[in-house]
């Protein structure tokens, strides 16, 4: 198999690709604002690119990352392919909008090199392919079998807040704040709970996308070599939410619910009532509770409680919001019983699932299905800045996923000026980001990630050395 020991055959940049029509994702493109970096801007005089050439220099780590995706190759291991990380896939944005695909690299200093030299505002990583795909043009016109095509892949998930514009009323698009921050904790814990339970993955990277939203990576090493259709069926189980007709999401929800989605709903539910609610103000106003009234199938109890709810003569303690969900279920769960009694078991079967369906329509996890779909979708780099914003993408502890706080996310700015403040006396050779903001989440990357797949790796490994030695010889 063909190496990239040597200089690829073409310039890279004979790759590039202008436009954000050909870019990696949408919602991606967007360049580093000058002024977005955050209260720390203040603190430094650099530039944006001065910024980059600091962080790329100094704080990204270069060492962690590429020992993430060698997955246990980068060794002396007799069953380490030396091939495996220069057949990944990488992507670099750079200013203007132009994409550089089709990147690959020998070992982690030849793309510490590589994106020291080009300062990408932006880096996605794609596929593991059959050849290093900077030669992948040698390839071209050969049969199927040695065609240039993707053999492996991390089972990825995109979430993004601009899907639940609908549910928040804190802001719209890339807005994000602690009040919508749930929504984003919500949908961590439901599909990490079940990649974990429900398909046994073990190996999962939960990371903040530096702007809206979050990514999974699923690292296991059956989950990197599903197909596209498997892929598509892992996501379709967790695809609850089906989008919106004349403003009612629709649910692809069984008559009894699935354990996978009742466990779910236990988590959702408490959320709803003592987070989101009050947090979105969603029963505040008759425009916002007029929409979830519309979930009830029973034109009465929408009477009663829209009666109630409008005469603004209710005496409230506590939250409105969390009173008046209160209000709404007991309400339902009297003219469920009285269908009941009626042995009217249709009305009594959609008067039972109205409060379910209101809290998977707003609650639930609303997933980017063609990300998940296709091994070779691009999906943007852990630690990378993210171009509108200047904050790192940084991973999370799905474990305290209610705890983390988007605004305390570190920005080049502010990394920077860290550094700048690190003591004088540090050792010449190590990781500068532990002087920094950056230490906590590289001990979470660490502790919650990196150590028990470096771990299950080298078992792998060994296993593999066990089986061989152990398979019958017809050696004399």
């Amino acid at each position: 198999m063909p190496t990239t020991d040597q200089p690829a055959e073409q310039d890279p940049l004979a790759d590039a690709q202008a436009g954000p029509q050909n870019g990696p994702g949408a919602g991606d493109t967007d360049m580093l604002e000058g002024a977005s970096d955050g209260p720390a801007a203040a603190a430094t005089s650099f530039s944006r690119d001065e910024l980059l050439k600091i962080y790329y220099g100094r704080l990204f780590p270069f060492e962690e990352f590429a020992k993430w995706l060698a997955y246990g190759h980068d060794s002396k291991h007799p069953r380490a392919d030396a091939t495996f990380f220069q057949r990944r896939e990488f992507c670099f944005t750079l200013d203007g909008d132009i994409f550089i695909r089709y990147q690959s690299f020998k070992d982690k200093a030849e793309l510490q090199a590589a994106v020291n030299s080009r300062q990408p505002a932006k880096i996605d990583i794609g596929p593991l392919y059959n050849v290093p795909p900077q030669r992948r043009n040698a390839y071209s016109g050969l049969g199927s079998e040695r065609a240039f095509a993707p053999v492996e892949r991390e089972l990825v998930f995109d979430i993004d807040l601009t899907d639940y514009d609908d549910v928040r009323t804190c802001g719209k698009e890339g807005h994000i704040c602690q009040s919508c921050w749930p929504l984003m904790a919500l949908a961590i814990q439901v599909l990490d709970r079940g990649l974990r339970e429900d398909f046994g993955f073990q190996h999962i990277l939960w990371v903040y996308s530096g702007r809206r939203g979050v990514h999974a990576w699923v690292c296991d090493a059956r989950a990197r070599r599903l197909t596209d259709e498997q892929r598509s069926a892992i996501a379709t189980y967790f695809a609850i939410y089906k989008g919106q007709e004349n403003g009612v999401v629709k649910l692809a929800l069984t008559q009894t619910l699935h354990p996978s989605v009742q466990r779910a709903y236990t988590l959702l539910e408490e959320a709803w009532r003592e987070r989101i609610l009050p947090e979105q103000h969603l029963l505040e106003d008759e425009e916002s509770w007029q929409g979830i009234l519309r979930y009830i199938p029973d034109e009465d109890v929408r009477e009663k409680l829209q009666g109630r709810w409008s005469s603004g003569r209710q005496n409230v303690e506590g939250n409105i919001n969390t009173f008046r969900w209160l209000d709404l279920a007991a309400e339902v769960e009297k003219a469920r019983a009285s269908a009941q009694r009626s042995k009217d078991f249709s009305g009594a079967h959609g008067l039972r699932r109205a409060c379910e369906e209101i809290v998977f329509a707003h609650a639930y996890p609303r997933l980017d299905m063609e990300v998940s779909k296709k091994m070779n979708h691009l999906l943007k780099a852990p630690f990378c800045i993210h171009p509108k914003t200047g904050k790192v993408c940084i991973p999370i502890d799905p474990a305290a996923a209610d705890e983390f706080d988007v605004d305390a996310v570190p920005t080049t700015s502010q990394l920077v000026a860290e550094l700048n403040n690190a003591p004088a006396d540090r050792p010449s050779k190590g990781s500068d980001w532990q002087y920094t903001s950056m230490a906590a989440p590289m001990q979470s990357f660490s502790s919650c990630f990196l150590e028990s797949l470096v771990a299950s790796n080298r078992a792998s490994m060994n296993s593999q050395v066990q089986s061989a030695v152990a398979a019958p010889s017809l050696a004399w």
